[in-house]
């Protein structure tokens, strides 16, 4: 059980939710009118198509679904492990993040649905950079899954066993953020259109940077290795 969750988790975790918050209302107000982070309504709409066999919905709603799907299969890719630990390759995870946003604005500008599936191409392979802290389920594209576990922690907590504060707590930030995040994103879209996706942008890039930053400071990247270290010295 998680007693204790460092700051560049909870930052990390915050800023990002409010990123995808944001992606996913501008590309719900924009022209495509389809989500970007969530599989689960998709995957409804995309049923519903097919039972009123509109092959156009199911072509456009099938390919934001794979979109997704390669986002993620690209994050296996990059970074590996699915467990959270400082050091890894997320800072090239979301420097490719921010670039599959800059294509997404661009495209979406020319009024081109490939802008959709950049986005949730995006958005996959955020919400798969990481599965899991010391036990603790992590997403920040989405909200049902946090949601479900927010309430049955809740649950437990009334019923008077043993929960994990810090988790839920956690669990908290991300659907606030998550949250505020759509919220900016739908205020800025009435005023600027498409250009609402430079908040995301930045924020995933600084991300990046601040990450790389970070980890090229820990003490494992600092240490010279030096191949004759492993070699016994014989004695005169």
């Amino acid at each position: 059980m998680i007693t204790k969750l460092p700051k560049w988790i909870l930052n990390g975790g915050a800023v990002l939710a409010f990123s995808a918050g944001c992606v996913n209302t501008i590309a719900l107000m924009g022209f495509t009118n389809l989500s970007v982070s969530h599989v689960t309504g998709n995957v409804s709409l995309f049923s519903a198509a097919i039972a009123h066999f509109d092959a156009r919905s199911i072509l456009y709603i099938g390919a934001s679904l794979l979109a997704f799907l390669i986002g993620a299969i690209l994050s296996g890719l990059v970074v590996g492990q699915t467990s959270l630990k400082l050091g890894r390759r997320y800072g090239r995870a979301l420097y490719l993040e921010s670039a599959l946003l800059v294509l997404s604005y661009w495209l979406y500008q020319q009024h081109d649905y490939l802008g959709q599936l950049a986005a949730a191409m995006a958005c996959g392979l955020q919400n798969a950079m990481v599965a899991t802290y010391s036990g603790a389920v992590i997403r920040t594209t989405h909200l049902t899954g946090l949601t479900s576990d927010m309430g049955a922690a809740i649950g437990n907590w009334l019923a008077g066993r043993t929960i994990s504060k810090p988790t839920l707590g956690f669990q908290t930030i991300i659907w606030y953020c998550f949250c505020g995040g759509g919220a900016l994103g739908a205020f800025l879209f009435t005023k600027v259109s498409y250009g609402a996706l430079f908040v995301p942008i930045s924020i995933v890039f600084i991300a990046a940077f601040l990450y790389n930053q970070a980890s090229d400071r820990l003490p494992e990247k600092r240490i010279i290795k030096d191949p004759n270290l492993h070699k016994k010295k014989r004695s005169p």
